[in-house]
């Protein structure tokens, strides 16, 4: 049967993509794992591999194509034998009864996983199910194989993605005892609706009589408007300030660049900020943490994301094991994470996970601003520009470089005192920068 390939969650939050380019034309011959495509997803642009193995058929959707919606067929796959002519003769597949869950793919430089988003048999038959109606997610070629040797996917653990049974799982699997169906538990009572929002056409009315103009969302300002709206939502926000004298921070930084001047390495102050946010993590162990439902996951390494503004929105690259990197390793990793941010080519793994973020505003003459947490982070540090303030030291008022910065904290990780204990060794590192080289 002709077997359809459809369009693949790229990322958690993916609705739907652009088909930026096909690598493969109708009557081209391809295996599992061959990169068969380019989509550009609401965070950047990746490849994307073939499930199994035929030729190409027929090319439905053209390259260049945006708003693909997750789960339409872009193509055919035809299996040996087959023609052309199979493709209009086959029944129509349902692709909603086959899509696969919208969740991250297995994070691969640069790529895409190859079972991520599986294709759909255009013969229309039902994927299996468990004893208690889950569907097992198999991939198109693993049902073949299961149907031809009369397997029972259910008896099949799943070596892919996510438990997905491939093709190696069912070749040489032996048939196991049924296990007996599980009873459906009780329904949970339906939930109170959620007051809605105006409607975007109520809200035009408003301006009807005005001179507008209509911006429309592309994936990423609508993935971000989701997002935080979510976090603000959902996550119990509080907040917790304080400033930090930078003199001596800005006088050995001084020092340091123009030591490491032969070797084109400029320090930055945001480079000076990760390594203390990272230090402190391991200080406060506790505060290294994420939500993760129904439980918290605390972190042995000091994963950083830092903010990076880029046309349209934001990413969040992650600098991981920050606290074991030196302060021009930093520097150069957070260039070449910004800069790949910038033209979109960052991959999954790149700007997911960690534990703490940074947003820093001072370049812009920001002198303080709370920040919305990033879940499932525990926490982020928005960061103020460095004034020179009048500051009491002693029985003498002195001019200092001062720097104002907010922690938002998610309540559910972290208390006020713990919180409070993660600024104070931030505070600390950044007042006696010599400290971070020890």
């Amino acid at each position: 049967m002709p077997t359809e390939i459809l369009m693949p969650a790229l990322s958690p939050t993916m609705e739907e993509g652009t088909l930026a380019k096909w690598l493969v034309k109708e009557g081209d011959e391809v295996k599992s794992g061959d990169i068969i495509a380019e989509i550009e997803t609401d965070k950047a642009t990746m490849e994307f591999e073939a499930v199994d193995e035929g030729k190409i058929g027929k090319i439905l959707i053209a390259e260049g194509t945006s708003g693909v919606a997750v789960n339409t067929a872009i193509a055919v796959l035809l299996e040996d034998g087959e023609s052309a002519d199979d493709i209009d003769s086959a029944p129509k597949s349902d692709a909603k009864a086959d899509a696969a869950p919208a969740e991250a793919p297995r994070e691969v430089q640069g790529q895409a996983d190859a079972d991520i988003s599986p294709a759909k048999s255009a013969g229309g038959s039902p994927a299996p199910k468990s004893g208690d109606g889950q569907r097992i997610f198999a991939s198109p070629l693993a049902r073949r194989i299961a149907a031809d040797k009369g397997l029972d996917l259910t008896q099949v653990e799943g070596s892919g993605p996510r438990g997905r049974i491939v093709k190696a799982d069912v070749e040489n699997a032996q048939p196991k005892a049924a296990a007996p169906a599980a009873k459906p538990e009780a329904a949970a009572p339906a939930a109170a609706p959620a007051p809605k929002a105006p409607s975007a056409d109520a809200i035009a009315k408003i301006y009807a009589d005005r001179e507008t103009e209509e911006v429309q969302l592309d994936g990423m300002r609508r993935t971000i408007a989701q997002r935080l709206g979510e976090a603000k939502q959902t996550i119990p926000h509080f907040y917790l300030r304080r400033s930090a004298k930078l003199d001596a921070l800005m006088e050995f930084r001084a020092t340091l660049n123009k030591q490491l001047e032969g070797r084109g390495v400029k320090l930055s102050v945001n480079d000076f900020i990760i390594k203390a946010c990272a230090l402190a993590l391991q200080e406060v162990p506790d505060a290294n943490a994420v939500w993760a439902g129904d439980r918290i996951i605390k972190l042995k390494p000091s994963d950083v994301a830092v903010a990076v503004a880029v046309e349209g929105g934001l990413f969040t690259p992650v600098l991981k094991d920050a606290d074991m990197k030196t302060l021009s390793k930093l520097s150069a990793e957070m260039k070449d994470l910004a800069g790949r941010a910038k033209s979109k080519k960052l991959a999954p793994h790149e700007y997911q996970g960690g534990s703490f973020a940074i947003s820093n505003l001072g370049m812009f003459g920001i002198e303080n601003f709370d920040a919305v947490i990033n879940p499932p982070h525990g926490a982020i540090l928005a960061v103020g520009a460095g004034i020179k303030t009048p500051v009491v030291e002693g029985d003498q008022v002195v001019i200092r470089n001062v720097m104002s910065m907010t922690l938002s904290v998610d309540h559910r990780v972290i208390d006020g005192a713990l919180g409070a204990q993660l600024m104070e060794r931030i505070v600390s590192h950044l007042e006696n920068p010599v400290g971070m080289l020890a």
